[in-house]
C-alpha cells in the first residue's frame, strides 16, 4: 500500500494532517468515525487498520447510501445511520474504541466529541477532531475560535497537538488529544 502521507492532502483532512504530524495506528485498532459522509477517509482508515473495525456514523441519507455500498466491499466498516450528537442511540452497536475521528461541521462539535468520548473512547484512547472554525463562528478569527473550542474539551483530555490545516483546508484546525477516564 502506498504511504498515506504521500497522497494528495486535498483528498482528505486526515491526509492533510499527516503532512504536518505523524500518527501510528495498530492494524487491529477500533475507530469511531463521526461524520463519515460518503466514506473517502473511512476507506483510508479501512486500509490502515485491516484487522480492526471502523464504526462510521453519518446522519445524512445521500452519503449514507454510498457508505453502505463501500461497506459491502470493505468488511471492516460498519455504517451507522445516526446523529453523532445522540450517542446513546447507537451505543448498543459500538464497543470501546482506540480512536475517535471527528469531521463534523457543527457549532457544537466539541460537545459531540466529549459525549462520544465518555461512552466509547478507551482509557488513553485518542481523539482527532477536524474543527471547522467557520461553522462555529464565521465572523471571528479562526485561531481565536479554535483556541476557545480547545478549552471546551472535557478536562479528561490531555491536548497532544493543535495543527492548522492551511493551506490544504482553510479555517480547519486539527486537535489531537488523549483521554483519561480517571482524570478529574
Amino acid at each position: 500500500m502506498e504511504r498515506l502521507e504521500l497522497l494528495n492532502p486535498k483528498y482528505s483532512k486526515f491526509i492533510a494532517f499527516l503532512h504536518k504530524k505523524k500518527i501510528s495506528l495498530d492494524k487491529n485498532a477500533k475507530i469511531l468515525y463521526l461524520g463519515a459522509a460518503a466514506g473517502t477517509t473511512v476507506s483510508l482508515f479501512s486500509k490502515i487498520v485491516p484487522n480492526g473495525v471502523i464504526y462510521a456514523v453519518e446522519f445524512s441519507w445521500k452519503p449514507m447510501r454510498k457508505l453502505i455500498s463501500l461497506s459491502e466491499d470493505l468488511d471492516n466498516i460498519i455504517p451507522l445511520f445516526f446523529d453523532a450528537n445522540k450517542p446513546d442511540e447507537y451505543k448498543q452497536y459500538v464497543e470501546l474504541v482506540d480512536l475517535i475521528y471527528e469531521d463534523i461541521s457543527q457549532k457544537n462539535q466539541i460537545e459531540i466529541a466529549n459525549k462520544n468520548a465518555e461512552l466509547f473512547l478507551k482509557d488513553e484512547g485518542l481523539l482527532l477532531t477536524m474543527l471547522k472554525t467557520k461553522s462555529i463562528d464565521s465572523t471571528r478569527n479562526p485561531r481565536e475560535v479554535a483556541s476557545e473550542e480547545v478549552q471546551r474539551l472535557d478536562t479528561k483530555f490531555n491536548i497532544l497537538d493543535i495543527i492548522i490545516l492551511n493551506p490544504f483546508y482553510k479555517d480547519h484546525t486539527a486537535i489531537m488529544a488523549r483521554y483519561n477516564h480517571k482524570k478529574e
